[in-house]
């Protein structure tokens, strides 16, 4: 790509081919059929129906679905029914999660300006943006959304915000001046680009890119391009789910195989096959994580934490890499005055005394040769000349003095503006009846106009030692992210002119910068606590930016501070290297921010990325987590960002980190819960199937318990509170996943101890009829599955965490206990769901056995947890 920024005016006319009078109306045309419209192109979508079929790819479904066919053929079909209405709910579920809209690209075009002023066969004309071609001369006022990017031919007084490229909020001079070497896109001072806003004066601009081939465009392509990555939870899921599918048609098969052996009729030995497959197929589990991330999404609602996607729910409990945005993320997005330097001395700011005249000098300086305003606390014009404003109200509080009463009290006789080539504003006044001309701008352009300098003593010839103690002092401020404007003034009664600019007075230097939010330094403590690591990375200089990194944190003795063309010059090893050890990224692009989280992504690391501008949605899109701002945030931001701080503070996130980590707690316990419940099935079908019994349970035996009896305690493990110490561990192994070894062993224990009472309850059952066996199997499994739940919610015992943090185990045990009570006590109820009716000594029975899995797991917590208390003493 050509660098336009480089070449002279006559070189990029010769290159479109244009001239100062634009482009004829047949060029235009031949263009614009050359090159296509203005407009950014979207990628192709599926269509609602293609999702929802995609929802049935997934083998276990596939398993239920022949379970279901199987069902109908043998003149089961209130199993049938049931079975394809819970994979219709879920695969309608899926496809409602999967369409919430990519609206990214809908945001980028919003950006685009309906129309926009070129000129043609030598006219100024208005046409359609989206018909603005290469080579077209287009004219930009004040107000003006730039329609495309552009080389400035001519610029009067020309200042653009690009905040939403390049994420800084301070408006840019532009200029017609050739620029050599490779530039930054934020230090192109002779380019515009398409998104950007001019907020002051005007400017001839030759339209050197449009659509797609835009800086803008290019984010729409990397939108485009980068692909969302699974979650830690769905990774593991997807496993267990290919796993236990090849494990149960495996197992089906020989079931099926050993009952044919047995001479058992082809039909039944289906219904156990089928009887299997519902068992050890946990139906409700999908619907379970995704309401425990539902859950978990609105307590995090409440504490300004906006999660779009369920899934990144859980992904917030592993997360090890923040990369943040500077302006507007970790900073307040507003310029404050800082520290002074007047008469020798460094001082803070506040200690300055209207009372003193040369202090009094440096402040009628900073209001009077200022534009701006506030009304209703509100600072209206240029952010560094309201926050001098802001500084003179702090100290004129005490006194009832505002800027207001100095300068009505004063009338303003002439003004040379300010002017980005020379860098100076200057403004006459009469001070006590003398004209004085006050003058402020940058230092080095400002000190080689001075001859004097004013202190406490008086007014004095300036000399190199006071020149390089002023140098010295802007060089001091510079290092620590802030900026500089330097103040003088002279006495004369010349009218206004560029020459009057001379033979100044220095008064002193003001330093200002945009703060860091007063939080931002307790939750960079909090993520480093947490083993999370916080990485800055912004548009602004690497100066500024690593000043502020090292005032919250961020940045510590050792790390390493990169621009953006500094990385664009590392190779991928390099960048591997050393990455661990770089914490801020300076001027960086777009395509820098998606190399970063890459990298990150490489070492395996699970990353969320924060940001508010166009600049940041790519990688926001890239990153495992993307978290835009609400407040500030532009909307392609909270479009391609997966969650959104409502109230665009940086230690939300950490609060989301903690929930994150809470919610995929609950979802593994839930996980447990319902696998060692479906393990105890499992097993009890096996062994009756391997001792040629009849089956313990019907496929809407199975279905109660999975879906209903099963749910409940499940949604109550999903509401367990946090507990206290959850952000001290360090951040979980996305590889690791749930399915461990500790928790196979756990879940096989467990689940083996609910199928021994099972069983027991079968052979008692057994002893009157094969339904009877049946209906205590399944009253035995259900509720001891129910008792089930009071483990899963912790590792700790009942009594250690008690049940006032969570009504709600208490409620699903009663509510299933309630179920499960109508289906053996009311007789409608017995053919609906193939029970017999039973006794109440049977029923004792079967609450007895029920409740002996939990007894014994209960008393081994009790005794580990004694035991550990006496270790530690």
């Amino acid at each position: 790509m050509k660098s336009w920024y480089s070449m002279t005016e006559e070189e990029l006319l010769a290159e479109f081919g244009g001239n100062l009078e634009g482009l004829t109306k047949k060029d235009a045309e031949e263009l614009l059929e050359r090159v296509g419209e203005n407009v950014l192109r979207e990628e192709e979508k599926k269509s609602i129906f293609c999702i929802f079929l995609e929802q049935f790819k997934d083998l276990l479904v596939l398993i239920l679905i022949v379970a279901a066919v199987i069902s109908m053929f043998s003149g089961n079909m209130e199993s049938t029914f049931v079975i394809l209405a819970v994979l219709i709910l879920n695969a309608i579920l899926g496809t409602v999660q999967y369409v919430k809209a990519e609206k990214s690209l809908a945001s980028l075009k919003s950006l685009s300006s309906p129309s926009a002023k070129v000129v043609r066969n030598g006219e100024k004309i208005e046409i359609p943006s989206s018909k603005v071609v290469p080579g077209d001369l287009v004219i930009l006022e004040a107000g003006d959304l730039v329609v495309a990017d552009g080389r400035i031919l001519n610029s009067f007084s020309l200042q653009v915000n690009e905040s939403s490229l390049t994420g800084e909020s301070t408006a840019v001079d532009k200029k017609n001046v050739v620029l050599s070497g490779e530039v930054a896109l934020a230090d192109r001072t002779n380019m515009v680009y398409s998104g950007s806003l001019v907020t002051y004066g005007r400017a001839e601009v030759l339209v050197t890119d449009t659509g797609m081939n835009t800086e803008i465009g290019k984010i729409a392509g990397l939108l485009n391009a980068a692909k969302k990555k699974k979650t830690p939870l769905q990774v593991s899921l997807d496993k267990f789910s290919a796993r236990l599918a090849i494990l149960i048609i495996g197992i089906s098969v020989l079931v099926f195989a050993l009952s044919l052996y047995r001479q058992m009729p082809v039909i039944d030995a289906l219904m156990f096959a089928v009887a299997l497959a519902v068992a050890a197929i946990p139906e409700a589990l999908s619907s379970i994580v995704t309401i425990v991330q539902a859950m978990g999404t609105q307590k995090m609602a409440k504490e300004n934490a906006i999660i779009k996607d369920l899934k990144t729910v859980e992904s917030l409990g592993c997360v090890s890499v923040i990369c943040s945005d500077k302006t507007g993320t970790l900073t307040q997005n507003k310029m404050t005055v800082g520290e002074v330097y007047i008469d020798g001395k460094r001082m803070p700011f506040e200690e300055l005394d209207l009372h003193e005249q040369l202090h009094r000098y440096l402040m009628y300086n900073a209001i009077l040769s200022n534009d701006s305003t506030i009304v209703d606390d509100i600072g209206v014009g240029d952010p560094t000349e309201y926050a001098l404003l802001e500084m003179f109200r702090k100290i004129g509080k005490e006194q009832g003095i505002t800027e207001a009463d100095i300068r009505s009290g004063m009338q303003r006789l002439g003004e040379v503006p300010f002017d980005s080539d020379r860098k100076l504003m200057s403004t006459h006044y009469k001070m006590r009846g003398i004209p004085t001309m006050f003058t402020k701008g940058a230092v080095d352009v400002l000190l080689g106009r001075c001859t004097g300098i004013r202190d406490n003593t008086g007014i004095r010839p300036i000399d190199d030692a006071d020149r390089e103690r002023i140098q010295e002092q802007n060089r001091y401020f510079s290092e620590n992210g802030l900026r500089v404007l330097a103040f003088a003034y002279k006495e004369t009664e010349d009218a206004m002119c560029l020459e009057a600019e001379n033979d100044l007075i220095f008064i002193g230097l003001i330093s200002m910068m945009d703060p860091p939010r007063p939080e931002s330094m307790q939750a960079v403590a909090d993520a480093k606590s947490a083993g999370i690591r916080p990485v800055m990375i912004t548009g602004d200089h690497k100066i500024t930016a690593t000043a502020i990194a090292k005032q919250i944190g961020i940045f510590e003795a050792g790390d390493i501070a990169v621009t953006g063309m500094e990385l664009d010059a590392m190779s991928d090893e390099e960048l591997d290297s050393k990455i661990e050890k770089i914490s801020v990224y300076g001027r960086v692009s777009p395509e820098n921010k998606i190399r970063i989280v890459d990298a990150w992504q490489k070492k395996g690391r699970i990353v969320a990325m924060t940001g508010d501008g166009v600049n940041d949605a790519p990688a926001l899109k890239k990153a495992d987590i993307g978290v835009a701002m609400g407040i500030t945030g532009t909307e392609v931001s909270k479009d391609a960002a997966s969650m959104i701080l409502a109230d665009d503070n940086f230690a939300t996130i950490i609060k989301a980190v903690s929930n994150g980590r809470n919610v995929y707690r609950n979802i593994k316990n839930a996980v447990l819960f319902l696998l060692s419940g479906n393990t105890a099935a499992i097993l009890s079908v096996l062994y009756t199937s391997l001792m040629g019994l009849a089956a313990p349970f019907t496929a809407v035996h199975l279905l109660f318990i999975n879906l209903v009896t099963d749910s409940l305690p499940a949604l109550a493990i999903g509401m367990e509170p946090p507990e206290r110490d959850n952000l001290k561990d360090k951040p979980r192994d996305p590889k690791q996943g749930i399915l461990t070894k500790d928790f196979m062993l756990t879940l096989l224990l467990q689940g083996g101890m609910i199928a021994v009472v099972t069983m027991s309850a079968y052979y008692i059952g057994l002893q009157q009829s094969v339904s009877m066996a049946s209906t205590m199997a399944f009253a035995t499994l259900t509720l001891a599955r129910l008792f089930h739940g009071f483990n899963c919610r912790s590792k700790k015992s009942i009594f250690a965490i008690g049940f006032q943090k969570n009504w709600y185990s208490l409620g699903a045990f009663l509510a299933g206990t309630v179920l499960l009570a109508l289906i053996l006590f009311v007789p409608f109820m017995h053919g609906i769901f193939e029970v017999e009716e039973i006794t109440l000594s049977q029923a004792g029975i079967i609450a007895g056995l029920a409740a002996i899995p939990t007894v014994i797991i209960q008393i081994i917590r009790i005794l580990a947890s004694l035991f550990s208390k006496n270790v530690v003493k």
